[in-house]
Protein backbone atom coordinates (compact mmCIF):
# COMPACT_ATOMS: atom_id res chain seq x y z
CA UNK A 1 0.00 0.00 0.00
CA UNK A 2 1.45 3.36 -1.06
CA UNK A 3 0.77 6.42 1.03
CA UNK A 4 0.68 9.90 -0.46
CA UNK A 5 3.30 12.22 1.01
CA UNK A 6 0.83 15.08 0.96
CA UNK A 7 -2.88 14.46 1.49
CA UNK A 8 -3.66 17.12 -1.14
CA UNK A 9 -1.57 15.50 -3.90
CA UNK A 10 -4.55 13.65 -5.31
CA UNK A 11 -6.32 16.99 -5.89
CA UNK A 12 -3.28 18.97 -6.92
CA UNK A 13 -4.80 19.93 -10.26
CA UNK A 14 -7.88 21.47 -8.63
CA UNK A 15 -7.52 25.08 -7.34
CA UNK A 16 -8.52 25.69 -3.75
CA UNK A 17 -11.98 27.14 -3.21
CA UNK A 18 -12.05 30.80 -4.21
CA UNK A 19 -8.62 30.60 -5.83
CA UNK A 20 -7.86 31.48 -9.47
CA UNK A 21 -4.38 29.91 -9.23
CA UNK A 22 -2.90 29.20 -12.61
CA UNK A 23 -5.79 30.70 -14.56
CA UNK A 24 -5.47 33.81 -16.72
CA UNK A 25 -7.53 36.89 -15.91
CA UNK A 26 -10.79 37.10 -17.83
CA UNK A 27 -13.36 39.77 -18.47
CA UNK A 28 -16.92 39.73 -17.14
CA UNK A 29 -20.20 39.84 -19.00
CA UNK A 30 -22.85 41.50 -16.83
CA UNK A 31 -26.51 42.15 -17.61
CA UNK A 32 -28.48 44.77 -15.66
CA UNK A 33 -32.17 44.60 -16.49
CA UNK A 34 -35.51 46.04 -15.48
CA UNK A 35 -38.69 47.66 -16.81
CA UNK A 36 -38.83 51.09 -18.39
CA UNK A 37 -38.20 54.04 -16.06
CA UNK A 38 -36.08 52.06 -13.58
CA UNK A 39 -32.86 53.92 -14.38
CA UNK A 40 -30.95 51.50 -16.62
CA UNK A 41 -29.54 54.20 -18.90
CA UNK A 42 -28.61 56.36 -15.93
CA UNK A 43 -26.73 53.42 -14.42
CA UNK A 44 -24.99 52.75 -17.74
CA UNK A 45 -23.76 56.36 -17.82
CA UNK A 46 -22.64 56.11 -14.19
CA UNK A 47 -20.68 52.92 -14.84
CA UNK A 48 -18.92 54.56 -17.79
CA UNK A 49 -18.15 57.65 -15.70
CA UNK A 50 -16.74 55.66 -12.79
CA UNK A 51 -14.46 53.56 -14.98
CA UNK A 52 -13.26 56.55 -17.00
CA UNK A 53 -12.33 58.38 -13.77
CA UNK A 54 -9.95 55.53 -12.95
CA UNK A 55 -8.15 55.95 -16.25
CA UNK A 56 -9.84 53.06 -18.03
CA UNK A 57 -10.88 53.53 -21.62
CA UNK A 58 -14.28 52.30 -22.70
CA UNK A 59 -16.38 51.80 -25.79
CA UNK A 60 -19.99 52.94 -25.38
CA UNK A 61 -22.56 51.26 -27.63
CA UNK A 62 -26.31 51.58 -28.08
CA UNK A 63 -29.03 49.94 -30.13
CA UNK A 64 -32.21 51.95 -30.81
CA UNK A 65 -31.99 54.69 -28.18
CA UNK A 66 -35.37 56.34 -27.51
CA UNK A 67 -34.00 59.65 -28.87
CA UNK A 68 -33.35 58.14 -32.29
CA UNK A 69 -29.76 59.41 -32.13
CA UNK A 70 -26.52 57.45 -31.57
CA UNK A 71 -26.35 58.19 -27.86
CA UNK A 72 -27.32 56.90 -24.45
CA UNK A 73 -30.01 59.20 -23.10
CA UNK A 74 -31.53 59.11 -19.65
CA UNK A 75 -34.96 60.41 -18.72
CA UNK A 76 -33.39 62.54 -15.97
CA UNK A 77 -31.57 64.54 -18.64
CA UNK A 78 -28.12 62.89 -18.83
CA UNK A 79 -26.77 61.74 -22.17
CA UNK A 80 -23.55 60.63 -23.82
CA UNK A 81 -22.59 60.06 -27.42
CA UNK A 82 -22.36 56.37 -28.34
CA UNK A 83 -21.71 54.09 -31.29
CA UNK A 84 -24.90 52.75 -32.85
CA UNK A 85 -24.94 48.97 -33.25
CA UNK A 86 -26.64 48.01 -36.49
CA UNK A 87 -28.45 44.81 -37.32
CA UNK A 88 -25.36 43.37 -39.04
CA UNK A 89 -22.69 44.95 -36.83
CA UNK A 90 -19.99 42.65 -35.51
CA UNK A 91 -19.20 44.20 -32.13
CA UNK A 92 -15.75 42.58 -32.21
CA UNK A 93 -14.97 44.71 -35.27
CA UNK A 94 -15.80 47.86 -33.29
CA UNK A 95 -13.10 46.91 -30.79
CA UNK A 96 -10.67 46.04 -33.58
CA UNK A 97 -11.25 49.48 -35.10
CA UNK A 98 -10.25 51.08 -31.81
CA UNK A 99 -7.10 48.96 -31.75
CA UNK A 100 -6.32 50.04 -35.33
CA UNK A 101 -6.44 53.65 -34.13
CA UNK A 102 -3.99 52.82 -31.38
CA UNK A 103 -6.65 52.97 -28.65
CA UNK A 104 -6.87 50.40 -25.88
CA UNK A 105 -10.31 49.15 -24.80
CA UNK A 106 -10.74 48.11 -21.16
CA UNK A 107 -14.52 47.84 -21.03
CA UNK A 108 -17.66 48.00 -23.16
CA UNK A 109 -20.99 49.51 -22.12
CA UNK A 110 -24.07 48.53 -24.14
CA UNK A 111 -27.43 50.21 -23.58
CA UNK A 112 -30.73 48.87 -24.98
CA UNK A 113 -29.00 45.49 -25.13
CA UNK A 114 -32.33 43.68 -25.52
CA UNK A 115 -32.31 44.74 -29.17
CA UNK A 116 -29.02 42.94 -29.89
CA UNK A 117 -29.16 39.69 -31.82
CA UNK A 118 -28.19 36.48 -30.03
CA UNK A 119 -25.11 36.36 -32.25
CA UNK A 120 -24.03 39.81 -31.11
CA UNK A 121 -24.38 38.70 -27.48
CA UNK A 122 -22.12 35.75 -28.32
CA UNK A 123 -19.59 38.24 -29.67
CA UNK A 124 -19.69 40.19 -26.41
CA UNK A 125 -19.07 36.96 -24.49
CA UNK A 126 -16.09 36.27 -26.74
CA UNK A 127 -14.66 39.72 -25.99
CA UNK A 128 -14.97 39.01 -22.27
CA UNK A 129 -13.39 35.55 -22.48
CA UNK A 130 -10.75 35.98 -25.18
CA UNK A 131 -9.77 39.65 -24.90
CA UNK A 132 -10.40 40.08 -21.15
CA UNK A 133 -12.72 43.06 -21.63
CA UNK A 134 -15.40 43.83 -19.05
CA UNK A 135 -18.79 44.08 -20.77
CA UNK A 136 -21.74 45.81 -19.09
CA UNK A 137 -25.13 45.39 -20.78
CA UNK A 138 -28.30 47.26 -19.81
CA UNK A 139 -31.77 46.58 -21.10
CA UNK A 140 -35.35 45.41 -20.77
CA UNK A 141 -35.95 41.70 -20.31
CA UNK A 142 -39.39 41.31 -21.91
CA UNK A 143 -41.24 42.99 -24.76
CA UNK A 144 -44.79 44.41 -24.81
CA UNK A 145 -46.17 40.87 -25.05
CA UNK A 146 -44.30 39.88 -21.84
CA UNK A 147 -41.98 37.61 -23.85
CA UNK A 148 -38.21 37.68 -23.58
CA UNK A 149 -36.38 39.68 -26.23
CA UNK A 150 -33.97 37.38 -28.13
CA UNK A 151 -30.99 39.48 -27.06
CA UNK A 152 -32.09 39.51 -23.43
CA UNK A 153 -32.73 35.76 -23.49
CA UNK A 154 -29.20 35.13 -24.73
CA UNK A 155 -27.79 37.40 -22.05
CA UNK A 156 -29.67 35.42 -19.39
CA UNK A 157 -28.03 32.30 -20.81
CA UNK A 158 -24.46 33.61 -21.05
CA UNK A 159 -23.90 36.45 -18.57
CA UNK A 160 -21.55 35.92 -15.64
CA UNK A 161 -23.71 38.19 -13.53
CA UNK A 162 -27.41 39.08 -13.73
CA UNK A 163 -28.52 42.12 -11.77
CA UNK A 164 -32.05 43.51 -11.66
CA UNK A 165 -31.92 47.29 -11.36
CA UNK A 166 -33.02 48.08 -7.82
CA UNK A 167 -34.95 51.31 -8.48
CA UNK A 168 -38.58 50.28 -8.08
CA UNK A 169 -41.06 51.27 -10.76
CA UNK A 170 -44.70 51.41 -9.73
CA UNK A 171 -47.86 50.55 -11.60
CA UNK A 172 -50.61 53.19 -11.42
CA UNK A 173 -52.18 51.13 -8.61
CA UNK A 174 -49.07 51.42 -6.44
CA UNK A 175 -47.85 47.83 -6.82
CA UNK A 176 -44.42 47.11 -8.33
CA UNK A 177 -44.52 47.32 -12.13
CA UNK A 178 -42.72 44.72 -14.25
CA UNK A 179 -44.48 44.76 -17.60
CA UNK A 180 -43.99 47.27 -20.41
CA UNK A 181 -47.40 47.73 -22.01
CA UNK A 182 -47.56 49.30 -25.47
CA UNK A 183 -50.40 51.81 -25.60
CA UNK A 184 -52.04 53.09 -28.78
CA UNK A 185 -54.79 55.69 -28.47
CA UNK A 186 -55.49 54.71 -24.88
CA UNK A 187 -55.63 50.94 -25.49
CA UNK A 188 -53.05 48.25 -24.70
CA UNK A 189 -51.70 46.71 -27.91
CA UNK A 190 -51.15 42.95 -27.92
CA UNK A 191 -49.81 42.45 -31.45
CA UNK A 192 -47.31 44.23 -33.67
CA UNK A 193 -43.63 44.64 -34.39
CA UNK A 194 -41.34 43.67 -31.52
CA UNK A 195 -39.15 46.74 -32.05
CA UNK A 196 -41.09 49.99 -31.95
CA UNK A 197 -39.10 52.79 -30.35
CA UNK A 198 -41.12 55.13 -28.19
CA UNK A 199 -41.08 56.57 -24.67
CA UNK A 200 -43.33 56.49 -21.64
CA UNK A 201 -44.82 59.80 -22.71
CA UNK A 202 -46.77 60.44 -25.91
CA UNK A 203 -44.43 59.71 -28.81
CA UNK A 204 -44.43 58.92 -32.52
CA UNK A 205 -43.47 55.49 -33.80
CA UNK A 206 -39.91 55.83 -35.02
CA UNK A 207 -38.87 52.42 -36.34
CA UNK A 208 -41.84 51.08 -38.30
CA UNK A 209 -45.61 51.00 -38.49
CA UNK A 210 -47.56 48.87 -36.06
CA UNK A 211 -48.85 45.71 -37.68
CA UNK A 212 -52.59 45.87 -38.14
CA UNK A 213 -52.76 49.68 -38.20
CA UNK A 214 -52.78 51.74 -41.36
CA UNK A 215 -51.40 54.98 -39.95
CA UNK A 216 -47.60 54.88 -40.02
CA UNK A 217 -47.35 57.85 -37.69
CA UNK A 218 -49.76 56.51 -35.11
CA UNK A 219 -49.23 57.85 -31.62
CA UNK A 220 -47.76 55.19 -29.34
CA UNK A 221 -46.29 55.16 -25.85
CA UNK A 222 -45.38 52.66 -23.18
CA UNK A 223 -46.68 52.32 -19.64
CA UNK A 224 -45.29 50.09 -16.90
CA UNK A 225 -47.97 47.93 -15.26
CA UNK A 226 -48.20 45.22 -12.62
CA UNK A 227 -49.09 41.77 -13.90
CA UNK A 228 -52.77 42.00 -13.01
CA UNK A 229 -53.32 45.26 -14.84
CA UNK A 230 -51.07 44.22 -17.73
CA UNK A 231 -53.24 41.15 -18.22
CA UNK A 232 -56.49 43.09 -17.97
CA UNK A 233 -55.23 46.05 -20.02
CA UNK A 234 -56.32 48.48 -17.29
CA UNK A 235 -54.31 51.71 -17.65
CA UNK A 236 -55.82 53.29 -14.56
CA UNK A 237 -57.63 56.59 -14.07
CA UNK A 238 -57.03 59.38 -16.54
CA UNK A 239 -54.52 61.87 -15.15
CA UNK A 240 -53.09 65.11 -16.36
CA UNK A 241 -49.86 63.32 -17.15
CA UNK A 242 -49.38 59.70 -18.13
CA UNK A 243 -47.51 57.62 -15.59
CA UNK A 244 -48.41 59.67 -12.48
CA UNK A 245 -50.07 58.04 -9.52
CA UNK A 246 -53.33 59.46 -8.21
CA UNK A 247 -52.66 60.65 -4.67
CA UNK A 248 -56.29 60.75 -3.46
Amino acid sequence: MTLLNDPTDALSSVPAAGSRRGTPPVGRLKFCYGPMDCGKSTLALQIDHNHARQGRRGLVLVRHDRSGAPQISSRIGLSRQAVEVGEDTDVRDLVRQEWARGQHVDYVVVDEAQFLSPGQVDQLAELADEVEIDVYCFGIATDFRSRLFPGAARLFELADELQPVQVEVLCWCGLPGRFNARVLDGEVVREGDTVVVADTEQSVVESSALAGFEAENATVRYQVLCRRHFRSGDLGPVTGRHGQLRLT
